[in-house]
């Protein structure tokens, strides 16, 4: 993982020698900054390590002016609070990602580890509890036990320390769903790279939780995703990256940043008939009231 105190040179996009493996070109600026809710940047793209001035820089070039980094397991965490207080431009998010909380719990370190991540949370930048829910893809037997515990005591920090929840939600919606209801969902809740149709897009709707799209809702298989986009309230969408993963067409294949986020919020526009400025200040606006101010 990147130590975000010794940033990596960053390598301009499409000026890294690699062929297609490399970064895309930067896109059209947007006309109205938005912010990237989801981003992971301690996870290097196989050699394309970016630090995080760079990474940051590069997004704001094309009016992407900020972004929440996104911690997983405890490594992940623990860079989280150091980035977020090297760069104002990022606010932060801890937690045991679904996929991981069953080793620390095999491990039997689950509970230490929970109390870690809520000491970390009390960082006055951190400002969600997350990526933590449920997958059913990578995790089956007695995991899913250990997945289910550790998403209700996310739940339960992040309500007593009133911050936001950054939902992970694979091949698990009803799932996901019955836990916040039956925990009781805090405030805010968001879906990351929302993964939903209009089913999920309805519940949000009426729960008041947000709706964060990924690059993937760009995918020519994704009619569920375009679907579920085109009846979400406009006050519960949100953009996002999740890179270096899930980079937006017509670049799918090649590694994600935060400058990357134009494409996905152009397809968005397209999808809802929006005029491009208005969403951006409508997307822009959600993301802080999902996760308070940058400045």
């Amino acid at each position: 993982m990147l130590n975000p105190l010794t940033p990596v040179p960053f390598r301009s996009p499409g000026n890294d020698g690699t062929g297609r493996s490399g970064y895309p070109p930067a896109p059209e600026p947007l006309p109205v900054p938005v912010m990237d809710n989801h981003t992971h940047l301690d996870f290097p793209d196989a050699e394309l390590e970016v630090g995080i001035k760079d990474a940051l820089d590069a997004a704001a070039a094309v009016g992407v002016q900020g972004a929440v980094q996104v911690g997983c397991d405890l490594e992940s965490s623990r860079f989280t609070v150091n980035a977020v207080d090297l760069d104002s431009r990022l606010l932060g998010a801890v937690a045991l990602h679904p996929n991981d909380a069953p080793g620390y719990a095999r491990r039997g370190g689950l509970e230490e580890a929970l109390a870690e991540i809520e000491a970390l949370a009390a960082h006055p930048r951190i400002r969600a509890i997350g990526e933590t829910g449920l997958d059913f893809f990578r995790t089956e037997g007695e995991g899913l036990t250990h997945q289910r515990y550790s998403f209700r005591r996310h739940i339960d920090i992040a309500k007593r320390l009133g911050l936001t929840l950054q939902i992970h939600d694979r091949d698990a919606h009803d799932d996901v769903v019955q836990v916040l209801r039956e925990e009781g969902a805090p405030e805010r809740v968001v879906f990351h790279c929302f993964s939903g149709g209009e089913a999920l897009a309805r519940t949000c709707n009426a729960e008041g939780w947000y709706m964060s799209f990924a690059g993937t809702v760009t995918f020519k298989n994704a009619t569920d995703l375009r679907d579920a986009l085109s009846i979400a309230e406009p006050s519960r969408i949100l953009v996002e990256t999740d890179a270096p993963f899930l980079t937006p067409h017509p670049h799918r294949g090649r590694p994600n940043a935060s400058y990357m986020v134009p494409y996905t919020v152009r397809a968005m526009a397209d999808v809802t008939g929006s005029e491009l400025s208005g969403l951006c200040a409508q997307i822009a606006a959600n993301t802080v009231r999902a996760y308070g101010s940058w400045d």
